[in-house]
């Protein structure tokens, strides 16, 4: 079976966090780096996450299943959009906080970066964080289709230095480039054994180039 998400809860603040105790795989990156049309590409729906052409405007932690293989993907709100009051930023930033060094069933966490941009002072923040935690890192390039092959291989080297060797995948929720090499690495974070892995995508959903 193709695996999908499904969303299952939302939280606003810390104490309506669901304690759950499948394992789960953080998604963070800046406001407008694309999380929610990432989170559509892995659900292979259009519409399951809402993209904005504002920036900033998803303010929740949002809870997809992912199944067949029943852990979850969980998408923070997004950071570093200017146009927010220091107070919502201060507020989202112990929300996300307090999410990564209190979840019991935090395997991963998966930060995206914009594959346009040079390292962006947040994110190298972000991943200083998670290393410093010992929470293992998924670094993912989004919006690939945006650059040349070279500007996306300059931009890996670029991060695989700074991330002490891990090599961040590169994907494009438009061209679906890396789609399943980013299934096959999240199942791998959450644990998911090799040996139980879901069917191939069909060919319509096999990486395109850019």
């Amino acid at each position: 079976m193709t695996p999908t998400l499904i969303l299952e809860t939302t939280a606003y603040t810390l104490d309506q966090i669901v304690k759950l105790p499948q394992a789960q795989i953080a998604l963070a990156g800046r406001s407008n780096v694309g999380k929610s049309s990432l989170v559509n590409m892995l659900a292979g729906r259009k519409a399951l996450a809402k993209v904005s052409a504002t920036p900033g405007k998803t303010r929740s932690i949002n809870f997809y299943r992912a199944t067949p293989d029943n852990f979850y993907i969980v998408d923070l709100p997004g950071y570093g959009y200017a146009r927010c009051s220091q107070e919502e930023r201060r507020k989202w930033g112990r929300l996300l906080e307090s999410y990564l060094t209190g979840c019991a069933s935090l395997r991963a966490l998966a930060l995206l970066l914009d594959c346009r941009l040079p390292p962006q002072k947040l994110d190298m923040e972000l991943a200083a964080f998670a290393q410093s935690h010992g929470i293992p890192l998924l670094p993912i390039l989004t919006k690939a289709d945006k650059c040349t092959q070279r500007e996306r291989s300059e931009r890996q080297l670029t991060w695989k230095n700074l991330l002490r060797g891990i090599t961040p995948l590169v994907t494009s929720s438009k061209s679906r480039q890396g789609l399943p090499q980013l299934w096959k690495e999240l199942r791998t974070a959450a644990g998911i054994a090799p040996d139980s892995s879901p069917e191939p995508a069909s060919a319509s959903e096999e990486e395109h180039p850019s």
